[in-house]
């Protein structure tokens, strides 16, 4: 079981991207298309993650350090590849400059958002017609690669 996680752009990899995302966000749970896809795609950092040379989960970071959009698809979960994929998300932030990165967990995934060492913050509340919460997590300086090249590492 090989997992890869690399950068991803909005311009050449929109297709995988949204593949997942439609599958995941829009069939599976239901969120409105018009929810789904935002003015933030262009300007946002995208992540695929790979398992066997097939993408089968994104991520995106905004400005703010703002993390979402997570997704994996259904066939794949239980492979570690949402905790992969949101520990290079965190990487990359913090190689960015970022201290803190922060998101809007779904309730029912808030247990595996404290094993990556986010905390709660604040009141939960609706978004896209599921419970949300918001987290938030310190980056610890030890975090980033040393530079984007060992990002395929």
């Amino acid at each position: 079981m090989s997992l890869f996680v690399r950068l991803a752009d909005w311009q050449t990899d929109r297709d995988a991207i949204r593949s997942i995302r439609q599958k995941v966000f829009v069939d599976e749970q239901q969120v409105p298309p018009e929810l789904e896809w935002d003015e933030l795609e262009a300007s946002a950092q995208h992540f695929l993650v790979y398992h066997e040379n097939k993408p089968i989960g994104t991520g995106r970071l905004t400005d703010g350090g703002k993390i979402g959009r997570m997704a994996i698809l259904k066939e794949a979960r239980g492979l570690g590849a949402g905790l992969e994929l949101l520990r290079r998300i965190c990487k990359f932030a913090a190689l960015s400059g970022q201290k803190n990165v922060y998101l809007n967990a779904q309730v029912q995934a808030i247990p595996f958002y404290e094993r990556a060492g986010f905390a709660s913050a604040g009141e939960e509340f609706m978004e896209a017609g599921i419970p949300h919460m918001r987290m938030e997590r310190t980056l610890n300086e030890k975090e980033p690669c040393a530079n984007l090249d060992d990002w395929n590492r």
